[in-house]
């Protein structure tokens, strides 16, 4: 007779105990369990538990646009320390997230940890290895001998990486973090715990995190829109197995992603025509994309990334060659049309979604053939900052997937739009790495 897996939002955050390192799947508003993430910030106001847990965030957990994420959680007490590849961010006009507050108060250590490095400290916990060695982040803010990832003070001086030599070469070191309970989020789960995806916009990296909180005894805790009878999901669409999960918390309301309830060309349970999809104004972000553009080649496997790169895939749409590149997103997508503004992360008609982990082994170990980002600030050496403003920092997510999807095999782009006096100038820069 299997146990009863199904419990209540409020048994799920009864489930965390205080000082536990509690690991969460999302990005942004996709795939975020936010019904969890919620119970657990309101049994902490009425009980005073769990308290000092660190959260460990692979992408992003919540947007600034009604899904609240680590918001929730972000009460002093409740939150010791968070590490996370990106954070809630949104237009500068808007009130900063209470995560953002606390990081820029020092309230907490906070760091800011390639998207990529995050999902190998899990499969390190899950196999019980000591930790990540790589040469990602190297000679950047990832790096101890600038900023070690540290966005605070506090943060500075409680270290989570160091450089050491291994077989005569230097690497970053990120020690192992083993995580006490896992959140995770899916469409589907069967009463054995069973769990499909086919409403989601990406897969992300739950089995990841489930499997490094399994492996060393915890608590995984799955949310899903519906429940189904056992044994009723074929295998083949089984994501995460039911053996991997402890307890089910049905959320019939979760969206799908930021302001999007549910579309099903995002989880590509339809194809939309070409011709619904927007193609920019014309502008100077418009030039900059169309400028890009003529430097793609047939065949190519493109990484992009959010801003003035998104708009890029729209121009080939409107110069009648879609499908000349396969575009290649860190949340999983494969192919298709990324989507714009706070649904990037998530593409139309993709022709495939990957976990998370594996998409960003392909991107570290240079699989594919040419990056396209945005960026904040240049220099003349091409040092780049992507992810740091000293004021309103919230206006960015932070580095995500940024260290390791520069790293394409052949050319890397960057452009964004430089102010130059009362006009503004535009910029494009490319690197081989």
């Amino acid at each position: 007779m299997t146990r009863q897996k199904v419990i209540s939002v409020a048994e799920a955050a009864r489930l965390i105990p205080d000082d536990a390192i509690v690991t969460v799947s999302s990005s942004s508003a996709l795939g975020c369990p936010d019904a969890v993430l919620k119970a657990i910030g309101e049994r902490f106001d009425a009980e005073g538990h769990p308290r000092n847990i660190t959260t460990l965030h692979p992408i992003a957990a919540g947007d600034m646009w009604g899904v609240k994420g680590i918001d929730h959680l972000a009460k002093p007490g409740c939150l010791a320390r968070t590490l996370a590849g990106s954070y809630p961010s949104g237009p500068s006009s808007a009130e900063p997230p209470a995560i953002w507050k606390m990081i820029s108060a020092d309230a907490i250590p906070a760091y800011n940890v390639p998207s990529g490095i995050l999902f190998d400290i899990h499969r390190e916990a899950a196999a019980k290895r000591p930790g990540v060695l790589t040469k990602v982040g190297m000679e950047t803010f990832v790096d101890p001998l600038h900023e070690g990832c540290a966005m605070n003070a506090k943060a500075a001086a409680e270290p989570i990486v160091k450089r050491i030599n291994f077989a005569g070469e230097d690497w970053l070191f990120f020690p192992t973090i083993v995580p006490q309970v896992a959140i995770i989020r899916a469409t589907t789960a069967d009463e054995r715990g069973n769990l499909s995806y086919e409403h989601e916009g990406g897969i992300l990296g739950p089995i990841d995190q489930a499997l490094s909180v399994r492996n060393n005894g915890g608590v995984v805790i799955a949310q899903v829109k519906r429940l189904a009878a056992a044994d009723t999901i074929r295998p083949h669409d089984v994501v995460v197995p039911g053996v991997m999960v402890d307890y089910i918390v049905v959320a019939p309301d979760q969206l799908q992603t930021t302001n999007t309830v549910y579309e099903p060309a995002i989880s590509g349970e339809i194809f939309r025509p070409l011709s619904s999809f927007e193609t920019p104004a014309f502008d100077i972000a418009k030039v900059i994309a169309r400028r890009v553009a003529q430097e793609l080649r047939d065949g190519d496997a493109v990484n992009i990334g959010f801003g003035i790169s998104a708009n890029v895939p729209r121009i080939l749409i409107e110069e009648g060659r879609h499908g000349a590149v396969t575009w290649v997103i860190e949340q999983g997508a494969v192919g298709g049309v990324p989507l714009l503004d706070f649904q990037f992360g998530c593409a139309s008609n993709a022709e495939a979604i990957v976990q998370s982990p594996h998409q960003f082994t392909y991107f570290q170990g240079a699989g594919f053939d040419m990056s396209l980002l945005s960026f904040l600030q240049i220099d003349k050496a091409g040092s780049i900052n992507v992810s740091k403003l000293g004021v309103r920092p919230h206006v960015t997510a932070g580095a995500g997937g940024l260290s390791i999807s520069r790293r394409a095999r052949r050319k890397s782009y960057f452009r964004d739009t430089l102010p130059q006096g009362q006009s503004w100038m535009w910029s494009m820069a490319w690197f081989r790495f």
